[in-house]
């Protein structure tokens, strides 16, 4: 049984498939909001079956009442679609990471980019970093060979990482084998920011257009951005320990200092425990 469903688009040219899931690679929410604004308003090409992918107990969809009826659900759910930026096509797939199936799911991938005549993959995500609010949002990358990633964006970190795996890396890692060409740009967030931050979904949006050498609309973004940078300066400017706390990382900023493996894996785990995740020591 196919994992989806196409409807197969006659006109594509050489189109650009960007992904972004939910998770624990989503920190802030920043990569699938950066994608829902790319894909916003575009067509749909193709759909992936839910009830194979997802556990409804641990990802339940949403039940809206009104006036005490039972009015409308809301499933997870994965959906890839075509849109177009200045006569360039773009694939954008995002939604809910599978629970079940992700073998199967990146062999999907890799037949579903084999038909539709992708060039190039690019995954969206964003991770708990020991990085200030104060400064720009840090992007690294990762790229199947060199010279892939633009805008001066690096891979990293140097050294050896070892994290729990992602659906989006796993599907990264298949097509890289599979001969796509296949790039990740994944923004930093920071450790102490709960909830959505806007601030690193621009940043990716931003990463986007350097890469693509097109003008991507950003809609309210850089507001939202601005509105929550004030907040976080007024909490985090009341207790001079934090205010010292800041300091430092701002330090670590304009040093130019990349955070090793052991920070990065520090950052996680704090962020696993605080969503509820696998919790523990990461090897």
């Amino acid at each position: 049984m196919s994992l989806y469903r196409l409807n197969e688009p006659k006109d594509l040219v050489a189109p650009t498939l960007v992904a972004a899931f939910d998770g624990w690679v989503d920190s802030g929410a920043a990569a699938t909001t950066a994608a829902t604004l790319l894909a916003e308003g575009g067509e749909v090409t193709a759909t992936f079956d839910p009830d194979l992918l997802f556990d409804y107990r641990a990802r339940r969809p949403t039940l809206e009442i009104v006036d005490g009826r039972l009015s409308e659900l809301t499933w997870p759910e994965l959906v890839l679609r075509r849109t177009r930026i200045l006569g360039q096509d773009l694939l954008v797939l995002t939604g809910a990471e599978p629970d079940f199936r992700w073998r199967e799911f990146a062999d999907a991938a890799v037949e579903l980019v084999a038909r539709l005549g992708v060039v190039q993959w690019i995954s969206l995500g964003a991770i708990p970093a020991a990085v200030p609010h104060t400064r720009s949002v840090p992007i690294m990358g990762t790229e199947s060979k060199p010279g892939l990633l633009r805008g001066n964006v690096l891979p990293g970190p140097q050294g050896i990482l070892r994290v729990p795996a992602a659906a989006i890396s796993i599907l990264e890692m298949a097509l890289a084998s599979s001969g796509t060409p296949t790039l990740g740009y994944f923004a930093q967030v920071p450790h102490y920011v709960s909830g959505p931050y806007p601030a690193a979904a621009l940043a990716l949006l931003r990463t986007l257009e350097r890469h693509l050498g097109v003008e991507i609309p950003v809609g309210d973004l850089a507001d939202e951005a601005r509105t929550q940078r004030t907040r976080l300066d007024g909490a985090t400017g009341i207790d001079e320990k934090t205010r010292g706390y800041i300091e430092r990382l701002e330090s670590m900023v304009d040093e130019e200092r990349l955070p090793a493996g052991d920070e990065l894996i520090s950052d996680i785990e704090r962020f696993l425990r605080d969503q509820g995740g696998t919790g523990g020591r990461l090897n």
